[in-house]
């Protein structure tokens, strides 16, 4: 199995690094305050170590991009960025506005035709870039449960390679995956976290996930 490096120490990037730890990977979760993770260290056994965001994009042959939206970009200057060259990048990023929901409805700081994925895409041509895991809530990440239903997870990058590896992992993660073409379509799949919120902001109900139907 690959190595991973989580980009980000949030409840997103453990949750994430936990799953991968679950099906056998070795996983360095990179901070800017490794004493802060001295709790999840002790819990993540022996595959699971700690390190700078440099140190974790040198670690990982997979990336796993999970900061907060609004400082991902900072995030990303405070590494190598040869150290993302090649490798497949999981973005679980969403463009999130410092300004509160909307009646429910969350605020990007993002135009409709141009995605943060695009953004970063951009910025680090040699890396390969995969939106993926920013539509559903952390609970539900890894191996989730919605009965007999498998849900969807919406997937869009520009290298086949980097999204076939993305698969194989929603794959084991529990979920059913849909490609759904180039970066630009993060434009599209990034406001779906929009709408995973708002029945949450409204009602409490944090409890679902998408599902494409086909006939």
């Amino acid at each position: 199995m690959k190595t991973i490096g989580v980009i980000g120490s949030g409840v997103v990037g453990q949750t994430l690094a936990n799953g991968f730890i679950k099906h056998g990977y070795k996983v360095m979760v990179g901070t800017r305050t490794i004493a802060n993770l001295d709790e999840w260290k002790k819990s993540a056994g022996v595959n699971g170590f700690v390190g700078s965001f440099d140190d974790a994009a040198a670690f990982g042959q997979i990336i796993v991009l999970a900061t907060k939206g609004s400082i991902t970009k900072e995030a990303l200057s405070l590494l190598n960025g040869k150290n993302l060259e090649g490798k497949t990048v999981i973005d679980v990023t969403n463009p999130i506005s410092e300004l509160p929901p909307e009646n429910g409805v969350l605020r990007y700081f993002t135009r409709i035709d141009r995605s943060l994925m695009e953004e970063l895409q951009a910025i680090y041509p040699k890396a390969n870039f995969v939106k993926s895991f920013n539509s559903v809530g952390n609970a539900h990440f890894v191996n989730p449960d919605f009965g007999k239903q498998k849900p969807t997870m919406f997937i869009c990058g520009n290298n086949e390679k980097a999204k076939c590896e993305v698969t194989e992992i929603n794959t084991l993660f529990g979920w059913d995956t849909e490609d759904m073409g180039m970066a630009e379509a993060a434009r599209a799949i990034e406001p779906l976290c929009m709408l995973w919120c708002i029945p949450g902001f409204r009602e409490n109900n944090w409890n679902h996930a998408f599902k494409l139907l086909k006939k």
